[in-house]
């Protein structure tokens, strides 16, 4: 038997089996007809108790400890504050690229800035850490502007590219 006929075969035997109990397919189970009291499910009362309604940040922070997802969560916040945890000064002129063992890299929106980041660095790095805990965030590794790629197309001539005509 498969699917659908091993299905109605497990119907057939627990109706079989509730018929010889002695209840059959109209009879009510619990109230007035049948002489049994219906039993109340018992309440949490004035305890705590795990059946209560628990807040959702209360669960979300238990699940991501259970499944070791702390440090991936305390990475983002460096992405998704980024502003108010460098200031918003900096935040205009450079954004984070990626979070790896520690290293947080830094695209800069000029040279300049990435000079300036790179001598800001350790207050840069106290001011992450104050606002997302301590080693998360252990390197900071400073990027310039990413130039212009002049390689267009499949088919690509070596040598130095447009730079040759200038002049």
């Amino acid at each position: 038997m498969r699917g659908p006929d091993l299905a109605r075969a497990a119907l057939e035997a627990a109706r079989a089996s509730a018929k010889a109990r002695g209840r059959g397919r109209g009879k009510p189970r619990w109230g007035a007809g049948s002489g049994q009291s219906r039993r109340r499910r018992s309440w949490s009362g004035a305890r705590p108790d795990d059946r209560d309604p628990q807040p959702l940040g209360r669960l979300a922070s238990r699940l991501a400890a259970e499944r070791g997802w702390t440090d991936r969560l305390a990475g983002g916040q460096v992405f998704g504050r980024w502003a108010s945890l460098v200031g918003a000064d900096v935040a205009e002129h450079a954004r984070p690229v990626s979070l790896r063992d520690g290293e947080l890299t830094v695209q800069a929106s000029s040279t300049a800035w990435a000079t300036q980041l790179r001598l800001l660095q350790r207050q840069l790095l106290s001011k992450i850490s104050a606002g997302v805990g301590p080693d998360v965030v252990k390197r900071l590794r400073v990027q310039g502007p990413a130039a212009p790629s002049w390689r267009k197309g499949p088919l690509h001539v070596p040598g130095r590219g447009p730079r040759d005509t200038y002049g």
